[in-house]
């Protein structure tokens, strides 16, 4: 009860719009009939709508309103096979499977660790890392960034020190490592969700408020990590598919 009447009220039209109350291509009641119906001023559901037009669920339309947005039905990206070729990992070979065309584009650049990345890496704060930038496209358009941080302890003057470059340039992160005698033995995720940030709005052509699924990944060596890597997607585009062997269960005595 704490929260700004404004939010609120946008909950209640976002939970509208996502059970199908007011379905696609709808028209928003009028800001007057807002007002009637929430009992609240005009300038109250003037910014709650504006809330759902900066997630990207509703759109004005210059001398016509306010009408909820047409979304699509969220796009798969597959995840948990770490050992495909594809300069991706998997991302590639998992669109092709699904008719569409994975393509990326990548930049390279020596820089030191921040203490959050430090700590993912297991090395000191302000130790050389290679970082790499990519973002993903689907058919063309953008559909993940990632940045990925790798030690230079592990990977500097051999030929996998800049990933998209070399013999090994392309190659997925398990491939790379193997090149140079580390074997990747397990990979970890932690996902979470918060609002994008601008940077990332513009690549991934979202709207500013947009909610994105962040995947934090590391590839370890035993327990010495190689690589680090953040993963975003917008939410309401892409939904993750996990699927992983189940180990037998030992027999009842």
């Amino acid at each position: 009860m704490n929260r700004p009447t404004y939010l609120r009220m946008a909950d209640d039209l976002r939970q509208k719009i996502i059970e199908g109350d007011l379905p696609p291509r709808s028209r928003v009641p009028s800001r007057a009939q807002l007002s009637k119906q929430y009992e609240v001023s005009d300038r109250v559901a003037v910014e709650a709508v504006r809330v759902l037009a900066a997630e990207g669920f509703v759109e004005g339309r210059p001398g016509s309103g306010t009408y909820v947005r047409e979304r699509a039905a969220p796009r798969r990206l597959r995840r948990g096979d770490f050992h495909e070729r594809a300069g991706g990992s998997a991302f590639a070979s998992d669109l092709a499977a699904q008719g569409r065309t994975g393509t990326w584009r990548s930049s390279s650049e020596t820089t030191t660790a921040t203490p959050a990345i430090a700590a993912r890496l297991d090395i000191e704060p302000g130790a050389p890392v290679v970082r790499t930038d990519y973002v993903y496209l689907d058919d063309g358009e953008p559909a993940m960034l990632t940045a990925s941080w790798e030690p230079l302890a592990i990977t500097g003057d051999t030929l996998i020190t800049h990933p998209e470059d070399g013999p090994f340039g392309g190659c997925g992160v398990v491939e790379r490592m193997a090149a140079i005698d580390i074997a990747v033995t397990r990979v970890t995720e932690q996902v979470t969700a918060r609002p994008v940030l601008d940077g990332e709005a513009h690549l991934l052509d979202v709207p500013r408020g947009a909610i994105v699924v962040v995947v934090r990944r590391t590839y370890l060596a035993g327990e010495r990590p190689a690589e680090t890597a953040d993963v975003v997607v917008a939410a309401d585009r892409y939904e993750f598919s996990y699927e992983f062997p189940a180990a037998a269960s030992a027999a009842a005595p």
